[in-house]
């Protein structure tokens, strides 16, 4: 009698570019994959599938993913001479804002698949090997993915993503996200609530709600309602063993009362907020279509700190904007003085095809938006290690991520999103725990568990 016939799993290589909403969806792609009988590998050259999900925020992360396509299209002719098939996929802002152009730049490429329509990818993938042509599928479909996806997560960690609103209506004169991602669409709150049960039931401590415009989020709430990020937060707060929630990543014209109330009232959202504001110039504000003046930031961030004091507060700037003087940057420079930031991510400006910025006269020489740059960096790096010094000293609840590099060591977030070390047994990963600050650093922190203090 003849053995039945082993079948060889395919393997998949996914390489993820840019925001947490990317690393959300990939973790999604990978899910909907392994239901399908795929096994990741991370050894791009003995993988059946390679991914790029990619980000299109920045020309540099563009290019870069063109770059990779190059080394892929080698290990591609290799593995075809040695009898192999290699499907190259690129997904995500860069196939969504650029389509068939990557095929014809890289025909290598097989598939290219926007945002919306990542729950299809099973589905393209197979018909890669019915067609000799390459498929480009970036039609934008509301919720449509999130239903068709598989309810089953997988978690790496305790902290997970939940995405519950994407693409974004404001068109600030730099950004493609409204192109890449769309309008704004909500998920319906029962949708979000029945993922967060999920993820909390297979281990999640920790959910990081994410949208381009997250409090903006406007989902169908109950009996006929609209609920707002404020309701959403406060119906997830009731889940047993959710012990924290945060969310990302905001815009300032939506920061609304409620949402600054839960900030004070809800205890399992956390001391941290992401607000960008990119220019503290009015001027540049203005050219930017922010709807804000930087006054009015000040303003409303003196309003979240009433609610909340103490707060870690963290921005998004962008330098060397089209037109913008020393007068404007130093503006924005004031502004940074004015309210001091635990972090913040700071760019020199990129122009992006198709938006109004890139058009722009006035363009500031590179050499002059480096110098900017490096200028807030140094007073951003200065507020940063001042409220990790702050720290030291304090006993702060930990949420254990993973182990460290070191045997006996763990990898943990602060409620302020510090990362912070220690030594502890692998045991201790998901909980939350007591812990002594004892040094600081630029990017972390390392501590003791305060248990540990106590028994000495």
């Amino acid at each position: 009698m003849t053995a039945p016939e082993h079948k060889v799993a395919k393997a998949f290589y996914l390489k993820t570019f840019g925001c947490q909403m990317n690393v959300y969806d990939s973790e999604r792609m990978m899910e909907a994959l392994s239901a399908q009988g795929y096994v990741e590998t991370a050894e791009v050259d003995q993988a059946d599938l390679v991914i790029l999900n990619t980000c299109h925020i920045r020309e540099k992360a563009a290019e870069k993913v063109y770059s990779d396509l190059g080394r892929i299209r080698d290990i591609k002719i290799a593995r075809q001479k040695a009898g192999k098939n290699t499907v190259v996929t690129v997904a995500g802002c860069v196939a969504q804002a650029e389509g068939s152009e990557i095929v014809r730049r890289q025909p290598a490429v097989d598939l290219v698949i926007g945002p919306q329509s990542y729950h299809r990818l099973g589905h393209l993938i197979a018909k890669t090997n019915d067609t000799k042509s390459s498929i480009v599928e970036t039609e934008f479909t509301e919720n449509e993915k999130f239903a068709a996806l598989p309810k089953a997560r997988k978690l790496a960690t305790p902290s997970a993503f939940l995405t519950v609103q994407e693409g974004c209506d404001k068109f600030c004169t730099f950004c493609v996200v409204p192109y890449t991602r769309g309008q704004e669409f909500s998920r319906p709150l029962a949708d979000i609530m029945a993922e967060a049960r999920r993820l909390v039931d297979v281990g999640a401590r920790e959910l990081t709600l994410l949208g381009q415009n997250v409090n903006a989020y406007h989902g169908a709430g109950r009996n006929g309602t609209t609920a707002s990020l404020a309701t959403l937060v406060t119906e997830l707060a009731e889940i047993e063993g959710l012990a924290r929630i945060r969310y990302m990543t905001s815009h300032p014209r939506d920061m609304d009362d409620d949402l600054i109330a839960a900030h004070r009232d809800v205890p399992q959202l956390m001391p941290y907020l992401h607000l960008p504001v990119q220019s503290g110039s009015d001027a540049m504000l203005t050219a930017m279509n922010r709807k804000h003046t930087a006054q009015e930031y000040i303003a409303l961030i003196a309003r979240v700190r009433a609610a909340r004091p103490g707060i870690a507060l963290s921005s998004d700037f962008i330098v060397g904007f089209p037109g913008e003087t020393d007068a404007d940057f130093d503006a924005t420079m004031a502004l940074v003085r004015t309210i001091g930031f635990a972090q913040s991510f700071s760019f020199k400006y990129s122009a992006r095809a198709g938006t109004p910025a890139a058009s722009l006269d006035a363009q500031v020489p590179e050499d002059v938006k480096t110098r900017r740059l490096l200028s807030l960096q140094a007073v951003l790096e200065e507020q940063q290690l001042a409220f990790n010094a702050a720290t030291v000293g304090q006993t702060l609840p930990v949420l254990f991520e993973r182990t460290g590099r070191e045997p006996g060591t763990l990898v943990g977030r602060t409620p302020y999103l510090q990362l912070i070390h220690a030594d502890g047994d692998a045991s201790l990963v998901g909980q939350i725990l007591p812990v002594t600050v004892t040094a600081y650093r630029q990017m972390s922190l390392t501590g003791t568990l305060a248990r540990v203090i106590a028994a000495a």
